[in-house]
């Protein structure tokens, strides 16, 4: 008797019993739960990933680096206006009155000579008949070795006489090493850039990759840095400057402020005018990815729901159906002492656990997923993303259940026993 007129396990027992007997029906039922529990599994486990490795990535430049370039710095979704083609390049002076700065700690500039223009290809050969016009390459200054952006992992950085000679010798990033040296130490080889032969004196360590590489500018390892004066005769013309600052230590808002303030002046930018330059830094550009991660995720949001709405109206009329076949097997509990409460909490946990298993198998499935997507874009599952899974997927089995289980607790006993 006890069992029929029930407490929450013999309940939960009882829908259990309830869902076996009914296997496919009820597989069928919850495909709407299990689809919305895997979408939010892999779209959550794909802007994680995307959202970590882009973290990563900036913040390998350092946490208290300043970009600074002609043209604002931060993640587009259009070319340059038309006021940004028109501003002028940021020169190697402005590099030297930055590093005068209080709050400065250093600051190098970087000259892009690499094919990213129309005019000269520059053509990268080596001793293995592998040619590239796809490599990027920067003349820069030894400072380079004193912001932490890169690492030596062997060989040594260039000396400021090899500067000053316009030297031809370069650092390579790890893809460039790859390509051109795949199986023996690059140092004191050669390289023909340009026309010109380079003598490889260092190696870097391999970059951090937001979509793992892909060559040309999406590889940060895919790099050649040189001195500013051998970049400068490969282009002549080349005036694509940007400008890596370092804060220092505890002064990054006000090394920022002085920068800009010493740019406006020395950019003749007047007052009331935005500024006619661009700065970022690591934690700006992050705080701008993650607003547009943010819409992503409420789409991601919206498009789940679709799928646990549609489940969850499947379950509403499954168990509608189940309390019209049931009508006589309720008048039974009523009529042995069953209270509408009883009842009510039989059918909603009935509910509950069919989108609860629904809510388990999507997570499951969408577990296994998340590893073959990793293999295309960077994965990570989060750790709220299962719950929220599993609570959506009970709470959407709770609210649809909810008015069949309120019709099962209405029946009149005496009109349910008269039911066939």
């Amino acid at each position: 008797m006890k069992f029929l007129t029930g407490s929450f396990f013999e309940n939960f027992k009882m829908a259990i019993d309830t869902l076996r007997s009914n296997k496919l029906r009820s597989f069928l039922t919850i495909v709407g739960v299990v689809i919305g529990v895997i979408v939010v599994m892999l779209m959550s486990s794909v802007i994680s990933g995307i959202d970590t490795a882009f973290k990563k990535e900036i913040e390998s430049f350092g946490t208290r680096s300043i970009f600074i370039y002609k043209f604002d710095i931060g993640l587009r979704t259009s070319a340059p206006t038309r006021e940004e083609r028109m501003r002028k390049p940021l020169v190697l002076e402005d590099v030297d009155a930055i590093k005068a700065l209080p709050s400065i700690e250093t600051a190098v500039p970087f000259l892009d000579v690499s094919n990213n223009y129309f005019g000269q290809k520059i053509l990268v050969t080596g001793k293995n008949g592998k040619t590239s016009s796809a490599i990027q390459m920067n003349g820069t200054f030894p400072e380079l070795a004193e912001t932490n952006t890169e690492v030596l992992i062997e060989g040594r950085w260039f000396t400021q006489s090899e500067v000053d000679f316009r030297k031809d010798v370069a650092l390579i990033g790890d893809t460039v090493k790859e390509s051109y040296f795949p199986y023996e130490s690059p140092i004191g080889k050669t390289l023909e850039i340009g026309g010109r032969e380079f003598t490889v004196i260092g190696l870097l360590q391999k970059r951090e990759q937001l979509f793992g590489g892909g060559g040309g500018n999406n590889d940060q390892s895919n790099i050649i840095y040189m001195p500013m004066g051998a970049a400068s005769r490969l282009k002549p013309n080349a005036d694509d400057l940007f400008i890596l600052a370092v804060a220092r230590e505890g002064m990054m808002e006000k090394a920022q402020s002085d920068v800009e303030d010493l740019l406006r002046v020395r950019r003749q930018a007047k007052f009331g005018e935005p500024n006619n330059f661009g700065t970022a830094t690591a934690s700006s550009i992050i705080e701008q990815f993650q607003s547009i991660t943010a819409g992503i995720a409420i789409a991601m949001i919206t498009i789940s729901s679709i799928g646990l709405m549609i489940g969850g109206l499947g379950v509403m009329n499954i168990m509608l159906v189940s309390v019209t076949e049931r009508t006589r097997e309720i008048g039974i509990r009523k009529a042995i002492g069953a209270k509408q409460t009883d009842i009510l909490l039989q059918f909603l946990i009935e509910a509950a656990t069919l989108t609860g298993f629904g809510g388990l198998l999507g997570l499951a499935i969408g577990y296994g997923l998340t590893f073959i997507v990793a293999l295309f874009f960077p994965s990570y599952v989060p750790y709220w993303a299962p719950p929220l899974g599993f609570g959506a997927s009970v709470l959407i089995g709770v609210f649809f259940g909810l008015y069949p289980a309120w019709k099962a607790a209405r029946l009149d006993p005496i009109e349910s026993l008269r039911y066939e």
